[in-house]
C-alpha cells in the first residue's frame, strides 16, 4: 500500500545563525512563515529502488536513504510544489516528507520528532538550511526560539488567515552565504536584533516590518528583488514584502487575493499561508 506524506515549504523573513559542534543542536534562531505548497513524498511497492522527481536532483533523497541505512526496495515520488534553490525550504520538506513516508511505508516506529531529526542531519551535511525542518513542524507564522533539530530546538506558531504572493528571479546557493565569515557575522547580529524585538511582540504586522528591514540592512536584496518590494510595499492593499531567506525571491501578503490580482506582474504565484502543517495521506 502507497504512503504520502506532504510537508510545506517554510519562507525565513529574518534569522540569526547558532552554531554548535554537535550537527543535531546546530542551526539557527529567527521567524517565517509555511505555505499551502511544499513536498508531498509518495513511497510505493518496487523490486527495486526507484526514484522520480518531478524537479531537480536526487541529491537530498540519497543523503536520506544513506543515513537511514535501509536495504529495501521501493519507489519513491516526490512532487516539487515549489521553485528549488529560491528560499522555500524545498530541500527540508524533500527530506522531512521522505522520512515521514518510509517511516509509514516500513512500519519503522519512529517518531515524527526522530524523522525530523534525521531530516535535519540530511541538511546540515549537504549544507542546504540551518532551521526549515523544525519550522516545519510547526504552522501558520513561526518563531525559532532555540536552533537545532525537531526535540531540541524550540518554536512557536502562530495562525492567521492570509493569502501569500511570491516571484523569483533565480537561486542564491545558500551553503555560500552560511558557509562564508563576513555574511555569517553580519546576518547573525542583524537577526539577532530582529529577534530580540519581534520576541517582545509576535505580530503579523512586525514579521513583515522586520523583515524587510533585515533583508535591507544584510545587503543580500538584488535590484531586482529591491523594486518588486519596494513596488508591493507602495500598494495599502498589501500588508508587507520582503526577500525569501535565502532565495532570489519576493514574498508579499494580504488578506485578500484580488489585491494580488490588481497588480501588474508577470509570474506571480499566489497561495495561503498553511494553518494546518504536515498531512499524512
Amino acid at each position: 500500500m502507497n504512503k504520502s506524506v506532504f510537508v510545506p515549504g517554510h519562507v525565513t523573513g529574518f534569522f540569526n545563525i547558532e552554531n554548535h559542534e554537535i550537527s543535531l543542536k546546530n542551526g539557527s534562531c529567527g521567524a517565517g512563515f509555511l505555505l499551502s505548497r511544499g513536498v508531498k513524498t509518495t513511497i510505493s511497492p518496487s523490486d527495486k529502488i526507484s526514484i522520480d522527481v518531478n524537479q531537480g536532483d536526487e541529491i537530498v533523497i540519497e543523503e536520506v536513504l544513506k543515513i537511514l541505512e535501509i536495504d529495501d526496495t521501493f519507489k519513491i515520488t516526490q512532487d516539487i510544489q515549489l521553485p528549488i534553490g529560491a528560499g522555500f525550504g524545498t530541500s527540508a520538506a524533500s527530506a522531512f516528507s521522505l522520512t515521514l513516508a518510509i517511516n509509514e511505508f516500513l512500519n519503522l516506529g519512529y517518531s515524527q520528532e526522530l524523522c525530523g531529526q534525521i531530516a535535519h542531519m540530511a541538511e546540515i551535511n549537504l549544507g542546504a538550511g540551518l532551521g526549515d525542518v523544525i519550522a516545519q513542524t510547526g504552522k501558520g507564522i513561526v518563531l525559532r526560539t532555540k536552533p537545532g533539530a525537531p526535540g531540541i530546538g524550540e518554536i512557536e506558531s502562530f495562525r492567521n488567515d492570509v493569502f501569500i504572493a511570491y516571484k523569483t528571479f533565480g537561486t542564491i546557493k545558500t551553503s555560500d552565504i552560511i558557509s562564508d565569515p563576513h555574511h555569517r557575522e553580519v546576518l547573525s547580529q542583524v537577526g539577532l536584533k530582529y529577534l530580540e524585538l519581534f520576541e517582545k511582540e509576535t505580530t503579523l504586522e512586525n514579521f513583515l516590518s522586520f523583515s524587510n528591514s533585515f533583508s535591507i540592512e544584510t545587503e543580500l536584496m538584488s535590484d531586482e528583488v529591491r523594486n518588486l518590494v519596494d513596488y508591493f510595499n507602495s500598494s495599502e492593499d498589501i500588508l508587507g514584502s520582503s526577500m525569501a531567506m535565502l532565495g532570489n525571491t519576493v514574498f508579499a501578503f494580504a488578506y485578500d487575493e484580488d489585491a494580488f490580482k490588481d497588480l501588474d506582474i508577470e509570474d506571480l504565484h499566489i497561495c495561503e499561508l498553511n494553518n494546518i502543517g504536515i498531512v499524512y495521506d
